[in-house]
């Protein structure tokens, strides 16, 4: 287990940065794939030769952005395995890790990404696999689960 060098409360922009610069990374429609998609299981200990880029992987992303980081990862593909990493916060900050519920607040499914910034009623995240891409996205607020600090 790593252990962060940024106190709590300090804003980490190594994660922001990491991420930023993947941005606009997008699937490849029909049956290519864009290896930059595939780079992130790979890297991450999955074969993504054996997956396509329209796999879930927003969890590959952010465990992908976390080890570029030398952070703690969750190492899985699932978006909810991250509600045992790093530590929970109730006042996130820029590249705190956000995990909403999705299906139901009960189901195994959900989404993982980076806080940007939040507003009443919207949770503004930095992820991957947000309509096929890195990107920034609102997410409603009544769907998170926690936020974590890595």
């Amino acid at each position: 287990m790593r252990v962060s060098s940024t106190p709590s409360g300090d804003m980490d922009t190594k994660i922001i940065d990491i991420a930023l610069g993947q941005f606009g990374i997008k699937e490849i429609p029909g049956i290519k794939d864009n290896p930059e998609v595939l780079k992130y299981f790979d890297e991450i200990g999955f074969d993504g030769s054996k997956l396509k880029d329209e796999t879930a992987w927003c969890s590959a992303f952010v465990n992908w952005v976390a080890q570029e980081a030398d952070k703690d990862a969750s190492c899985k593909l699932n978006a909810r395995s991250w509600l045992t990493v790093g530590q929970k916060v109730l006042q996130p900050e820029k590249g705190d890790v956000v995990v909403f519920w999705r299906g139901s607040p009960n189901s195994w499914k959900g989404h993982v990404a980076f806080f940007i910034r939040e507003t009443t009623n919207w949770i503004y995240v930095l992820g991957g696999n947000q309509n096929n891409q890195v990107s920034i996205r609102p997410y409603p607020r009544n769907r998170l689960l926690e936020y974590r600090r890595l």
